[in-house]
């Protein structure tokens, strides 16, 4: 389970600043994430860590320039793009006597990204870009050790019209030496008033959708997110890994063709959030920290421009 968690952390942190859109997007989120008690997991048993407890509040920007953009006869883009993401995390830690984890991370990152068919069922998406992240929000004690090379590439099969699968690799250096983790590839959506829409690459997100009226939607969402932060504790190269799997409803109010203010309110299903040691033998551990359910807020906009 700890190397599941790492995994997909890794190729989130990769891929988090990836986007095929076509035109300008701007898209703003708060999260509030409740307090809850603070665990060890060991094999089959978790027992609490003494009286320690914690919430969270996440704010996040991304940002989607396009490039340049060519659509061959299928409507299939070529396009070249650039992504970038800024994310805060102030976590309230109560109570821990231990070192075990940090109040503050905040990632930084850019990337350029190329999306193009390569023939009638198959297209490539790949990206190269850098990254920062820090448990500070001081960024003048920012170091090298706190920046990350990034890349990736994934082959994007169409099997319908509303189903696409893929597969690739993600590269960065997480751990020191450069890393390659596979990367999996989902988009699969339905149409009418009642929308299905499952997405795996930058995240994972689920969500079934009922247009209410033209500017009202309503949907029941799943969504797994996360964030990390790279210091040096006790003279030791330490990554801090926050993440959290949420759950519930959504309403979403569009005021016309360029703007939508989704709301979210459910429950924090899982927040695992651990100190670990910068090497590869750390995703192969038996233990695990994490914080229990809690409820869950956010709120945020979309901006198309």
């Amino acid at each position: 389970m700890d190397l599941m968690k790492k995994s997909f952390l890794i190729i989130y942190i990769v891929l988090a600043c990836v986007s095929a859109s076509a035109q300008v997007q701007f898209e703003w989120k708060s999260e509030y994430l409740g307090k809850s008690g603070y665990r060890i997991m060991e094999r089959e048993k978790s027992q609490p860590i003494g009286d320690s407890k914690g919430a969270a509040q996440v704010h996040q920007a991304t940002l989607s320039i396009p490039l340049s953009l060519k659509l061959d006869k299928r409507q299939r883009p070529t396009l070249w793009s650039i992504g970038a993401q800024g994310v805060y995390s102030k976590l309230d830690n109560q109570n821990f006597t231990e070192p075990l984890v940090i109040d503050e991370i905040v990632n930084l990152g850019i990337s350029l990204n190329h999306m193009r068919p390569i023939s009638p069922r198959w297209s490539m998406l790949a990206t190269v870009g850098a990254g920062v992240y820090t448990p500070s929000s001081n960024l003048s004690l920012l170091n090298r050790k706190n920046i990350l090379g990034m890349a990736g590439a994934v082959f994007i099969y169409h099997l319908r019209s509303n189903l696409d699968l893929g597969g690739g690799v993600a590269f960065n250096n997480s751990f020191g030496a450069p890393m390659v983790l596979p990367a999996i590839y989902l988009n699969w959506r339905t149409g009418g008033n009642f929308k299905v829409n499952i997405a795996m690459m930058d995240g994972l997100a689920m969500s079934v959708r009922y247009d209410a009226h033209k500017n009202i939607s309503l949907s029941v969402v799943g969504e797994m997110n996360g964030q990390m932060a790279l210091l040096e504790q006790d003279g030791q190269d330490k990554i801090f890994s926050h993440m959290y799997v949420v759950t519930g409803l959504r309403p979403e109010i569009k005021l016309g063709k360029k703007l939508s203010i989704p709301i979210n309110l459910g429950i924090n299903a899982f927040r695992p959030a651990e100190m670990t040691d910068r090497s590869i033998k750390s995703m192969f551990t038996s233990e695990g920290y994490y914080f229990r359910a809690s409820p869950y807020a956010s709120a945020g906009f979309k901006l198309k421009i």
